[in-house]
C-alpha cells in the first residue's frame, strides 16, 4: 500500500478542516475514503471537497463497510473513547482529536483496547510539531538545564467571545464538553507541560466557572503543581483575557529557557547554581551565563500529524503523539477540577470515583 484509506467520524469544524487538508493534497499518503456524520448538510459539504468518498450517516456502518482501514475521530469529547473502542474492535487504526476523553477511567479503557487490538493509535496534539517546544523538550530531557526547578506557563491567548459559546448547545457545559478551557482549549498546553517537564505528583487548583462568560464551566484557571524532586509548576489559562499572553518559562540548576513571541531564549549557567550557592564566598555574586536564541515559524501541525500517522501505519514510523499519552494531560485536568471542587490538594493519579461523582452532579444540575 502507498496510502491509507481514512474515514473521518464527525464533520464539524475540525473534521472538515482535516478533510480540506487531505483534499488539498497536503497529506499525500492519506486518501479520504469515507466520512460519517448524521447531518446531511455536513455530508454535502464534505462531498463537494471529495466527491469520490463514501458518505455515511452512521459511523459503525462506515467501519463495517470495509471502505477504511483508519479513522480520524472528530466528535464531542465524551464520545472519543466510545468511537475509538468501536474502531479497535474492528482492527481499524485510530487518530483522535484532543482531548482523549473527559475522565481518566474511560481513557484508560480506551488505551487498553488500543493495546489489545494491535492497531496504531495517535492523538491530534499538533503543537508537539512546533520546533520551539521540541527544542525545549530536548534541552530539559538532555539534562542541559540541570535539575528541574520550576515551570511557569501563562497561556491566556485562548480568547473567546460569548458568541463562541452560544454557537452550539453543547459548548460551555459539563454534560456537552466535560469542562471549559482545560478540556477544550488548553489540552495542547497541558500535554506540552508534561511532555517537556514531566508529570506532577499533586496539584492545587482554582477553576472559576463563568468568570468572564455566561457559561457553567471554567473560563479562568490557575494550577499549582508539585513534583517528587521538589520542583514546582504554575499554569494559568483563560478564555476571557485580551490581549492574551503565551509565555512559557522553565528554570533549572543550570539555567533557564523562555518561549514567547516565536522565540526560545536560553540562558546557560557556567556552573550548577547549587554548587555556586554553597561554595561562593560572595553573598551577592550572580552566576555567569551564556545566551542562545532560537526562532522558527509556527508549523501547521495538523497535516504533519496526519502524515506521521500514515507513515506509522505504512512504514512503522514512530508516532509523534501516541494516543495513549492523551491520558497524561487528562490526569492533570481531572486533578485540577477535583482540587477546585474540594478546595484541597488532588493527587495524581486522580481519585477517579470522587471525580466522576462530582462531574455527574454537575451534569445533573445542568439538566435541572
Amino acid at each position: 500500500m502507498d496510502h491509507i484509506r481514512l474515514g473521518i467520524i464527525g464533520l464539524g469544524k475540525m473534521g472538515l478542516e482535516h478533510l480540506k487538508n487531505i483534499a488539498d493534497g497536503r497529506c499525500p499518503r492519506v486518501k479520504a475514503a469515507a466520512f460519517a456524520d448524521p447531518g446531511p448538510d455536513k455530508l454535502r459539504k464534505a462531498l463537494q471537497m471529495v466527491p469520490e468518498a463514501q458518505p455515511f450517516t452512521d459511523a459503525e456502518k462506515m467501519l463495517d463497510s470495509g471502505a477504511v482501514d483508519a479513522a480520524l475521530i472528530c466528535v464531542p469529547h465524551y464520545l472519543h473513547p466510545e468511537y475509538a473502542a468501536m474502531c479497535f474492535r474492528r482492527g481499524v487504526h485510530v487518530m483522535t482529536e484532543k482531548p482523549a476523553g473527559v475522565y481518566t477511567r474511560q481513557v484508560r479503557m480506551m488505551n487498553d483496547a488500543a493495546k489489545d487490538s494491535g492497531a496504531k493509535f495517535a492523538i491530534m496534539f499538533n503543537q508537539r510539531t512546533d520546533p520551539l517546544y521540541s527544542k525545549a523538550r530536548e534541552i530539559v530531557a538532555g539534562g542541559l538545564l540541570g535539575a528541574p526547578k520550576r515551570l511557569v506557563w501563562i497561556v491566556t491567548d485562548w480568547y473567546r467571545t460569548q458568541a463562541y459559546y452560544d454557537s452550539g448547545s453543547w459548548r460551555g457545559t459539563w454534560s456537552g464538553e466535560g469542562g471549559g478551557v482545560l478540556l477544550n482549549q488548553a489540552p495542547h498546553n497541558l500535554d506540552l507541560w508534561q511532555w517537556i517537564f514531566g508529570m506532577p505528583k499533586r496539584v492545587r487548583a482554582f477553576c472559576t466557572a463563568g468568570k468572564y462568560h455566561d457559561v457553567g464551566v471554567e473560563d479562568d484557571v490557575t494550577i499549582y503543581g508539585e513534583y517528587e524532586n521538589g520542583a514546582t509548576a504554575v499554569f494559568i489559562s483563560s478564555t476571557g483575557e485580551a490581549p492574551g499572553t503565551n509565555r512559557l518559562e522553565i528554570s533549572g540548576t543550570l539555567g533557564k529557557i523562555v518561549i514567547e513571541d516565536r522565540r526560545l531564549k536560553w540562558w546557560r549557567l557556567h556552573e550548577d547554581e547549587r554548587h555556586i550557592c554553597f561554595n561562593c564566598s560572595d553573598g551577592f555574586a550572580v552566576p555567569g551565563t551564556e545566551y542562545e536564541e532560537f526562532s522558527a515559524p509556527a508549523p501547521d501541525g495538523h497535516p504533519i500529524l496526519l502524515n506521521n500517522f500514515a507513515d506509522a501505519i505504512l512504514d512503522g514510523t514512530d508516532l509523534i503523539a501516541p494516543g495513549e499519552e492523551g491520558l497524561n494531560s487528562l490526569c492533570i485536568s481531572n486533578a485540577a477540577y477535583l482540587s477546585s471542587w474540594t478546595g484541597a490538594w488532588a493527587d495524581i493519579p486522580v481519585d477517579e470515583e470522587a471525580f466522576e461523582d462530582k462531574l455527574a452532579e454537575l451534569c445533573e444540575a445542568e439538566k435541572r
